[in-house]
């Protein structure tokens, strides 16, 4: 091979070097222009268009808010007393991540609270920025550990809702979160639940964190009181007694209300099976639901208002005009109207006091269809009563064109219609307060944080539903009378005259009349019955061991009644006792001690206040009451003293 050959091979040998270094140059440079290229991108992407994703990340890395939930407002009685208050307690939470010494929190808390100290560790070892660790704990018990210098560990004030455990449907409950779940803490919960604020705070290096100097805090801001027409001491009174009906007469159910017949206001209004409101032991959505608006039944005779109205109006008839019992028995189109005894030709009067449904049956066809219909909406049956209470039913009246040829006979003595117990206590105060209808009220007013009324609420007269002379003449003759010689007599009050109605219904079971257990026993009366007060109504669903209201529902009547005129000065005020009289009632003025064991000393206390007790107390202040020197149910008189023994570190479950 000659020179120049073999130059052009050295020749053609580095340029092919050459173009391949060139080329892994150029693979080279372009991927680090790709390299750069994806970095802009990726800075792009952070700083300009995702920007609002990574300075939130960022921000979480070194702000923390902590929100403050406004106190929610108060339900008040007619004397301001709290039914529902918010009480401050204490939450505990922590940052897993940042707590320094795991073991000596699980202690401390373990010693605090009496949870093993394996279970705050298992929450001190998640995977998580916030965990609770203990929620709504009582600022007494709380106190050490707020205090205590423990790294990743803080806590934030929350409210938690404390009940005097009266009316538990009536005001009903809120949820955890605060938040109104049924009754008037449902219905006002806008209103009375405040407003949250929130605190910020910046983390240091070390994890701590300090207020936010540079940010402006948001204020947390209470709700509005909520100021009932509900006397707190009648209303234990009325749940007292019909709970005792209960037990008595084996019933499933029982109801009760007492209201001003002047103005509407509703001074009590319970029912039973009630549940604990505090535990809420026994809560079920059944059984927070208020009966005496929801539920309708058929009156039976307290629905005889309406052909006495009409009779004594329309037909003109007096307490004298002689009516035909026809012996206790009467075929009508085919069916038997029966009277608890035969009654042959009597007064109409006497009609009344004695209950008779074959006189009722045969008034109200005297009457008329088109007749009894305008009465019994006059006072009120077929329709709400326009208290404003969740659920509240408007009862079944159905117009007359769909009325068959039974309906009205048996209307007349208080079947096919359906009422709640409110309704037939409207009408009765409508006849209390010289046939003017009055609007049934429960809320008084709304009061806003700084004192002042947000929006009131007063008496309502809704129409005149018979005139006043036949109202005072119906009250003269016929249910004053019912009281006082008839089947009524077991709802008198002692020095106190009373007006009223029994109502023994049978309830419609499996598609008939015919089962004896089914039974609904009313009271329905007003007083005194010569210048009508206050009205009241006592419901006993099935009872068992009896089931005529005289024996039933009337006595429990006298005996609620009684026992509110006794500890209500405003009532005897109104009615104007005498000496005497206000001696006889001051001797039935009894309470019944509460449950106290599980309570803390101040708690207690303030129970036995609630209920017009004194409180003594042993043993150590800071402690849970183990025992009590007046057992839970015991009637006393007002005033009495209960010694109860405190325990520290020791708490009986309610």
């Amino acid at each position: 091979m000659s020179m120049e050959e073999q130059r052009v091979i050295q020749e053609n040998r580095d340029g092919a070097g050459d173009r391949e270094f060139s080329l892994r140059l150029g693979l080279i440079g372009m991927f680090m222009l790709l390299f750069f290229a994806a970095i802009v991108l990726q800075l792009l992407r952070i700083q300009v268009l995702d920007v609002s994703k990574y300075r939130a990340k960022a921000t979480r890395q070194y702000e923390s808010i902590v929100t403050e939930k406004g106190r929610r407002g108060r339900i008040l009685d007619r004397h301001g007393r709290p039914l529902a208050e918010s009480v401050e307690s204490i939450s505990f939470y922590a940052d897993p991540s940042i707590v320094k010494d795991k073991a000596r929190v699980a202690r401390l808390f373990s010693e605090s609270f009496g949870k093993s100290r394996s279970y705050y560790l298992s929450r001190l070892r998640r995977k998580k920025r916030f965990v609770w660790l203990e929620r709504n704990v009582p600022v007494s018990k709380a106190a050490g550990l707020m205090t205590a210098d423990l790294s990743g560990i803080d806590f934030m004030r929350e409210q938690q809702r404390h009940y005097l455990n009266v009316a538990a449907q009536l005001i009903g409950l809120t949820d955890r979160d605060n938040k109104g779940i049924s009754g008037l803490e449902k219905s006002f919960d806008e209103k009375i639940r405040g407003t949250d604020g929130s605190r910020i705070f910046y983390r240091s290096a070390t994890g701590e964190l300090y207020p936010a100097p540079d940010v402006e805090q948001t204020l947390a801001l209470g709700g509005d009181d909520v100021e009932l027409t509900i006397d707190a001491d009648v209303q234990a009174i009325v749940e007292e007694e019909i709970m005792q009906a209960v037990t008595d007469t084996k019933a499933t159910a029982a109801m009760g209300i007492l209201m001003d017949v002047k103005s509407g206001e509703i001074l009590a209004m319970a029912n039973y099976p009630a549940f604990d409101m505090n535990t809420r032991k026994g809560a079920t959505y059944a059984g927070m639901r208020n009966r005496a608006v929801t539920d309708m039944f058929e009156p039976g005779s307290t629905f005889k208002i309406v052909m006495a109205a009409g009779a004594t109006e329309t037909l003109q008839w007096e307490a004298s005009h002689l009516v035909n019992g026809h012996g206790g028995r009467l075929m009508v189109h085919g069916k038997p109207v029966r009277d608890h005894e035969p009654l042959g030709v009597i007064t109409f009067r006497k009609a009344i006091t004695e209950s008779s449904n074959v006189v009722s049956a045969t008034t109200a066809m005297a009457l008329g269809p088109e007749e009894f219909y305008r009465y019994a909406k006059a006072f009120g049956f077929g329709q709400k009563t326009g208290i404003g209470l969740i659920g509240e039913s408007g009862g079944l009246l159905r117009p007359v064109s769909s009325w068959g040829k039974l309906t009205l006979p048996w209307m007349g003595y208080g079947y096919q219609v359906m009422a709640t117990p409110l309704q037939v206590l409207q009408a009765y105060a409508t006849l209390a307060n010289d046939g003017v209808r009055m609007r049934p009220y429960i809320i008084r007013r709304i009061v806003a944080p700084d004192g002042k009324t947000v929006s009131e609420a007063g008496p309502q007269k809704v129409l005149q539903a018979i005139r006043p002379e036949t109202a005072r003449y119906m009250t003269r003759e016929y249910f004053r009378p019912v009281v006082e010689e008839g089947t009524g007599m077991s709802a008198a009050i002692e020095g106190v005259a009373v007006a009223g109605k029994t109502g023994t219904a049978q309830k419609l079971h499996n598609g008939s009349y015919q089962g004896w257990r089914y039974y609904l026993a009313t009271f329905v009366g007003y007083f005194p019955a010569e210048n009508p007060q206050y009205a009241a109504i006592v419901v006993v669903d099935e009872p068992k061991t009896a089931y005529y209201a005289s024996a039933v529902a009337a006595p429990v009547f006298s005996r609620i009644c009684g026992r509110a005129l006794a500890c209500s000065p405003e009532m005897q005020r109104r009615l104007e006792l005498k000496s005497p009289v206000r001696a006889q009632l001051d001797s039935i003025a009894t309470v019944t001690v509460p449950e106290l064991k599980g309570l803390s000393g101040s708690e207690a206390s303030k129970l036995l206040e609630w209920h017009g007790l004194l409180m003594a107390r042993t043993g150590d202040d800071r402690g849970y009451v183990t025992s009590q020197s007046v057992a839970a149910g015991t009637k006393v008189q007002k005033e009495s003293k209960v010694t109860v023994h405190l325990q520290k570190n020791v708490r009986i479950k309610r």
